[in-house]
C-alpha cells in the first residue's frame, strides 16, 4: 500500500471517530445526570456533557442550614453530579477506543486543552 493509500485510510479513520465521538456527545448533552450532597438535602441536575440544568433544594436545607453549609451542599451536589457526568464521558471514549485504558491526566497531552473547553462551556 503507498502512502497516500495510508494517509487516506487513517483520515477516514480519524473522520469516522470524530463522528462517533461527536454523536456521544449529542447523546451525552441529552442525558440528565443527578448528584447530592452527602446528607441528599440538595441534588443538582447536570447534562451528560455537565451543564448545570438545575438545583433542587430541599426545605430541610433551608432550614437547617446556614448560609455558608447552604453554599457548601450546593457546591457539593454540583460536584457529585459533574463527577458522574464526566465518568460517562470517560465510559463513552472506552466504547470509542476498544477499551484500552485512558491515560491519566497528567499523561494526555491534549488534557489541558480539553480543560480549558470544559470551563469556557461552563461559563457559555
Amino acid at each position: 500500500m503507498g502512502d497516500g493509500e495510508g494517509f487516506s485510510g487513517l483520515f477516514r479513520e480519524v473522520g469516522r471517530l470524530a463522528e462517533a465521538f461527536a454523536d456521544e456527545m449529542r447523546e451525552a448533552e441529552e442525558r440528565r445526570v443527578p448528584g447530592a450532597d452527602g446528607a441528599g438535602r440538595v441534588v443538582a441536575t447536570v447534562s451528560g456533557s455537565a451543564r448545570l440544568l438545575h438545583v433542587r433544594v430541599d426545605a430541610r436545607a433551608m432550614r437547617d442550614l446556614d448560609h455558608v453549609e447552604l453554599g457548601q451542599a450546593v457546591l457539593d451536589a454540583v460536584r457529585a453530579a459533574r463527577e458522574a457526568a464526566a465518568q460517562g464521558v470517560t465510559e463513552a471514549v472506552g466504547r470509542l477506543n476498544g477499551g484500552r485504558p485512558q491515560p491519566g491526566p497528567d499523561d494526555n497531552p491534549l488534557g489541558r486543552y480539553l480543560d480549558a473547553m470544559l470551563r469556557e462551556a461552563d461559563r457559555g
